[in-house]
């Protein structure tokens, strides 16, 4: 790939990228192929592969732009902020990541179900590393008296699973509440008052 890509250059990639996550989220890693690939994005193999040499590059650029995309959330956890405020707006910025990107929340699932081989060194160390600095933010907060106590890493923990399910899960969420009910909404609604209460003690 040469340095000074062109506009066409980078529209194919992102075609590419885009038809990636479309298959990967869908099919998963095992069950893509470079000919679906080139498919959805309306390429032929050859000029797909120009552009990448394999699906596992397709799959790696995917999941490095994901995993910064996952991260900006719990970046902006402001330790000077008012604590109950600043975890329940990450509440909601983990909520909203969940409902407005559902395929790049399987992606993620599916490769951290499949044992995180791709981004296992991401998750033991960046992920890792903000997670921690971050329990050390919320347990200072505990500490102080600010927010009931509890265990930092867990809480954090408990929110991914909770914003995550309504995208990972939404077929059985929607089976569940029917389709006049919307699951955004009445999620935030429920996970802002568990919070508060969970926060507050």
């Amino acid at each position: 790939m040469v340095n000074d890509d062109t506009r066409i250059q980078r529209d194919r990639r992102a075609r590419i990228l885009e038809a990636g996550l479309e298959v990967f989220s869908v099919e998963g890693f095992a069950g893509a192929t470079l000919d679906g690939l080139a498919n959805v994005a309306g390429l032929s193999k050859p000029n797909l592969l120009y552009y990448f040499p394999s699906k596992e590059a397709v799959y790696l650029a995917l999941l490095e732009r994901l995993l910064d995309t996952w991260l900006d959330p719990l970046r902006v956890l402001d330790p000077d902020g008012d604590p109950v405020v600043e975890f329940l707006a990450y509440v909601r910025r983990k909520l909203h990541l969940a409902r407005d990107y559902p395929r790049e929340s399987r992606l993620f699932a599916g490769e951290v179900l499949r044992g995180a081989p791709v981004l296992e060194s991401e998750l033991s160390g960046e992920l890792r590393d903000l997670v921690d600095a971050q329990a050390r933010v919320i347990s200072g907060w505990m500490a102080a008296g600010r927010i009931a106590p509890s265990e930092p890493h867990h809480l954090i923990m408990s929110v991914w699973a909770l914003t995550q399910h309504y995208a990972d899960f939404a077929v059985q969420v929607s089976a569940v509440l029917g389709d006049t009910r919307d699951p955004w909404e009445e999620a935030e609604a429920h996970l802002t008052t568990m919070f508060t209460r969970m926060l507050t003690g």
